[in-house]
């Protein structure tokens, strides 16, 4: 029984392994309910451990994402080869790891013993290395008995880019590049510059760009960054204050481009924002083909793992599976640092222990199901609690009232079985909605989301029609590819809609799936699979009975700033604090139109 613990940076969690098998893992986030949670996973060890009904002294080892010593052997270095500038961000920094992180271990069993008093012994505790937790979290849980596993973020201890072979149940690193050479940093750079918060906007920079030209490409390759023709790179610091400083960029940065930071809300999106976009997420795509090419030529292997804060970036993801460099791709769904926690405990069992490893064809992740779950019993006592007023139906009738409301134009809270782990809503915890509408995008964004209207929604289709509506015959099960959608589904625009520009091309319907049809005719794909997800697979097959479509709209269950909804009581209060139509808890049906008003 093994405990995997990722915290103290962005995304926070707990993984539990017993026998080498995948039974539980979630963010501290969906607990605390503060996006992002950085903290000790307190929650998560608590639900991880209470899944299984074992108690923490009857775990055999607990292991943690990363080492302390190198990440602060790293903050030192970094700080001598720079002084005597970042001297303030150096001061601010060495008092919290003098007292805290660097004496991590004594502070982990301080807070293990706040979930049992009779834990005491320290032999039990491990520490892997951040890239080996982000490298065996995607090639373990992998259908590939061997694979290359390239696996790229801001930065664990040292590494920013690194490349694994795996082959049975072993790893080996093979080639590093390290701080503060980063893409993921450099991407964040970026996140940073067009006014989006770092370690979460990355996503709206990527949802950005397809408005946009990339017309700064030559800009950013001549003067921020040197790009190899194998695709390793090195960062011109003389732009960047990440290194040493509080920020992510300088006044250099900012003159190259002529214009200062955007101000985040207070300041309006702009065709150069978009420009910039463009331009960044270009260069990033250009640099992960680039590295994925020499990949295979060097290694020769036909199989591809993805992981760390960069394998989110599904647009590039789907740009490598198009060019068919490797036969196949897995990416880890939770690839940044919550994966870490599952990655830890995969590394101790394999490559540590060396267990022998049996590879599952579907891959081991479950449909990445592997949160809390609640019973139709607690559904209901939660609900009659709140005063709401609920009808209960048998399987069957759930999903036929559910599928004839989705095709009236409802905007519906799904809410099944278990929570997903990672970033993505995949059919449990989602808001869904009918595709074919071409104002729905807008409505989900501004009535529902309550974020930019410019952001794009995910198509969740039936794995068998896929090919029949994208540019794609491969399973994505967890939205991490991106394609376009096929040419004979789609609208060709007039000449007075190609004069627009920036966001006045939202409102132009592209094709018979507008709400989730991104302005460059792109989506970013969930295939449905009957095994992992049999509920949410019937709703889309009786939706398509209805209305001939096998697509419908899937975004996660929660407000912006707020993380997707984990229990029957936050799915409630977030279908009561928006305009969402309709909820659907278990098989417990509510109208909006039903309930007392707050």
């Amino acid at each position: 029984k093994i405990l995997g613990i990722s915290a103290f940076f962005h995304d926070s969690a707990a993984a539990l392994l017993i026998d080498g098998k995948i039974v539980s893992a979630a963010q501290e986030e969906r607990f605390t309910r503060i996006k992002h949670d950085a903290s000790y996973p307190f929650n998560a060890v608590e639900f991880v451990l209470k899944y299984t009904g074992l108690k923490l002294i009857e775990i055999d080892q607990i292991v943690f994402y990363e080492k302390p010593f190198l990440k602060f052997e790293r903050l030192l270095e970094t700080y001598v080869a720079f002084a005597p500038k970042g001297f303030k961000s150096f001061s601010r920094a060495m008092p919290i790891w003098l007292k805290e992180k660097l004496f991590q271990k004594k502070m982990i069993i301080d807070k293990l013993k706040e979930h049992d008093q009779n834990f005491f012994d320290e032999n039990k505790i491990f520490f892997s290395e951040h890239h080996l937790s982000h490298a065996a979290s995607a090639f373990y849980p992998s259908p590939f008995e061997e694979a290359i596993i390239l696996t790229a973020d801001g930065v664990g201890e040292w590494a920013t880019t690194t490349v694994a072979v795996g082959k049975g149940n072993e790893l080996k690193m093979k080639k590093e590049i390290h701080f503060p050479h980063s893409l993921g940093l450099l991407y964040s750079a970026f996140t940073y510059f067009t006014g989006f918060k770092v370690n979460s906007g990355e996503y709206k920079l990527m949802g950005l760009a397809p408005y946009g030209r990339p017309i700064y490409e030559e800009k950013i390759i001549n003067n921020l960054i040197d790009i190899k023709e194998d695709g390793t790179f090195r960062l011109d610091q003389s732009f960047f204050n990440y290194a040493t400083g509080l920020t992510m960029i300088n006044e250099n940065f900012e003159k190259l481009f002529g214009q200062k930071s955007r101000d985040g809300e207070n300041e309006k999106i702009t065709q150069f924002h978009m420009d910039v976009a463009a331009s960044i997420q270009k260069v990033t795509e250009d640099i992960m083909l680039k590295i994925a090419k020499s990949l295979r030529n060097e290694f020769g292997l036909k199989n591809l793992c993805l992981a760390g804060g960069v394998a989110l970036n599904c647009v590039a993801n789907g740009k490598i599976l198009k060019e068919k460099i490797f036969e196949n791709i897995w990416v880890q769904p939770a690839s940044g640092d919550a994966g870490g926690s599952l990655g830890a405990a995969l590394a101790l069992w394999y490559t540590e222990q060396n267990n022998p490893r049996i590879i599952n064809l579907e891959d081991d992740m479950q449909g990445s199901y592997l949160g809390p779950k609640y019973s139709q019993t607690e559904i209901e006592k939660k609900l009659s609690s709140l005063g709401a007023k609920f009808t209960v139906y048998n399987d069957e009738e759930i999903i036929n009232h559910t599928s004839e409301n989705l095709s009236k134009g409802y905007a519906i809270g799904w809410f099944q079985d278990r929570m997903e782990f990672g970033p993505r809503a995949l059919g449990n915890r989602s808001i869904i909605a009918d595709a074919r509408s071409h104002t729905m995008q807008k409505n989900l964004n501004l009535k529902v989301k309550y974020r930019e209207s410019f952001r794009p929604f995910a198509p969740s289709i039936t794995r068998d029609d896929l090919s029949e509506w994208f540019e794609m015959n491969v399973d994505s099960p967890y939205m991490l590819f991106v394609s376009k959608v096929n040419k004979n589904k789609c609208k060709t625009m007039n000449d007075e809609e190609k004069k627009l520009f920036g966001i006045d091309k939202l409102n132009i319907k592209r094709s018979e799936i507008p709400a989730v049809t991104h302005i460059d005719y792109s989506a970013r794909i969930q295939t449905v699979h009957k095994k992992t997800n049999l509920k949410y697979h019937k709703l889309i097959t009786k939706f398509k009975e209805i209305t001939g479509c096998p697509v419908i709209v899937n975004t996660s269950f929660n407000v912006r700033g707020e993380p997707i909804v984990n229990t029957p009581e936050e799915a409630y209060n977030c279908f009561m604090g928006t305009e969402l139509d309709s909820l659907v808890i278990g098989n417990c049906l509510l109208l909006k139109k039903d309930q007392d008003k707050f």
